[in-house]
């Protein structure tokens, strides 16, 4: 006798019945609707996203049990979820799931990459034009460094075994500039290069909420749906954008939730930890700090000039080593702003046609680093300072321990550290690449000769006075 969906389901209640308590019986079964059963596949209803999630968590393997009894081994079970129940204006819409791994989509018949509906899964041969990855972000370019070591190391291993490791979700952030995307699609390319089986989709969380809101209006919920739940490696960038859109929230909380417990991949960026994220349901969050969460910070000095090394080296373009100091040194803020001032720098050379030097390095910064575009830096208070003490700028940057230049040297670090943003380690660069204790005891000198020497004290000040005239 063939079976339908209801007298299936009918059978099903029975023996589930008996496996668990009346009251759990009557709380979290009798409300399910039996929809279909096509193809040893039943699909019922639940009334919410919520319904469904605790059905998984506490019921699964009954549920599995029963389906098999009943349906035998090539039998499925999906859940046809009620997402939003509507209003007046609006109808409901479901989205169904499984509650099992299922094959990715036919190969046998993929040969044609041509896809109208932009939620369909693409074919192998056609999977690289719809991963949104840019092959230039790879790990070979992405220089490690103390600012980003932990965060680099967790996105390699978490490349090299897509969901096995306990990096699942990472949740990489960092501020503007610091590499977020790079390293996210790092990822991606190494996965994608790697295996070419598994289905990489990068995305930012705007496009994620423009396709969703557009499938809402093209009442095309259930194939959106589908082609989420269908990828192995799935990279959201920004997910900070999601704050205050409740519907896709829910939407991203229900796709996380089915990616990750079958094993798939979940790699995010944000501008901030998740504990500092607003605007985002409180059980999205909780899901966020299930893996690693990674920051990236300002890349150091040295990771700087790694920086521009490697990026002046694939350009095939010689730079002196002291201007790869010098601007290691001026551009402390995002690895972002640093590729700016090498493409200015390039530009410049090139259309003055000339060689790459410190000269050119100085000039070109002028108009793009705040710190140097300043009438109050370094080169000024070393060049007023020196002219102050009677002493040249190459005396302070000397080695000479002579007392009047020595005095001069830490009376120019002291307006330094109290003029400009340069940090300690910046300002002793600039003194014949003094280290940070230098510029520390120079400081503490000159506020304890104020003390006790007025004379000294007044001439503070009226240096004091020079800096402030040419900041006006």
């Amino acid at each position: 006798m063939v079976k339908d969906g209801v007298s299936v389901w009918e059978d099903c209640l029975q023996f589930i019945r008996g496996q668990v308590g009346e009251q759990s019986f009557k709380t979290w079964f009798e409300p399910i609707k039996p929809i279909s059963l096509v193809d040893h596949v039943l699909t019922i209803q639940v009334p919410s996203q919520f319904f469904y999630e605790y059905l998984e968590e506490h019921y699964v393997h009954v549920l599995r049990q029963v389906i098999f009894n009943e349906l035998g081994p090539e039998g499925r079970l999906e859940y046809s979820v009620i997402v939003d129940s509507g209003s007046v204006r609006n109808q409901p819409y479901v989205v169904t799931l499984p509650n099992q791994n299922q094959n990715k989509w036919d190969k046998k018949g993929a040969s044609d990459p041509t896809i109208s509906n932009p939620f369909e899964m693409p074919s192998l041969e056609a999977e690289s034009r719809y991963s949104n990855l840019n092959p230039n972000y790879d790990f070979d370019n992405y220089i490690e460094g103390d600012c980003n070591r932990l965060a680099r190391s967790a996105g390699l291993a978490v490349a090299q075994k897509p969901g096995v490791t306990s990096f699942n979700p990472l949740m990489i952030y960092g501020g503007v500039g610091l590499g977020k995307t790079h390293l996210v699609q790092a990822i991606g390319n190494r996965v994608s290069n790697d295996n070419k089986n598994n289905f990489v989709l990068y995305v930012s969380s705007e496009k994620f909420t423009t396709q969703f809101t557009d499938a809402i209006k093209n009442n095309s919920i259930q194939s959106f749906t589908n082609f989420y739940l269908q990828v192995d490696t799935l990279l959201i960038d920004d997910v900070q954008f999601f704050a205050g859109k409740e519907k896709t929230q829910e939407m991203f909380f229900h796709i996380f939730n089915h990616l990750h417990q079958n094993g798939r991949q979940i790699v995010m960026s944000s501008d901030r930890p998740p504990r500092d994220l607003k605007g985002l349901q409180d059980r999205l969050l909780s899901r966020f700090k299930w893996g690693l969460t990674a920051d990236l910070q300002m890349p150091d000095f040295e990771t700087r000039m790694a920086i521009i090394s490697r990026k002046m080296q694939s350009d095939g373009i010689f730079i002196p080593d002291d201007v790869v100091e010098y601007l290691a040194y001026s551009v402390d803020t995002n690895v972002r702003e640093l590729e700016g001032v090498l493409i200015s720098l390039i530009a410049h050379a090139t259309l003055n046609k000339t060689d790459i030097n410190l000269e050119l390095a100085k000039q070109t910064l002028k108009n793009i680093v705040h710190d140097i575009e300043s009438e109050v830096g370094v080169d000024y208070i070393q060049k007023t300072v020196g002219e102050y003490f009677q002493i040249s700028v190459e005396d302070l940057k000397d080695k000479t321990r002579k007392k009047e230049i020595v005095i001069a040297r830490q009376v120019a670090m002291y307006l330094c550290k109290e003029y400009t943003n340069h940090s300690l380690k910046s300002i002793g660069y600039h003194f014949g690449g003094r280290d940070h204790s230098t510029v520390i005891h120079a400081v503490q000198s000159v506020n304890d000769m104020m003390e006790y020497d007025s004379k000294f004290a007044h001439q503070i000040e009226e240096l004091k006075k020079k800096m402030r005239m040419k900041s006006v």
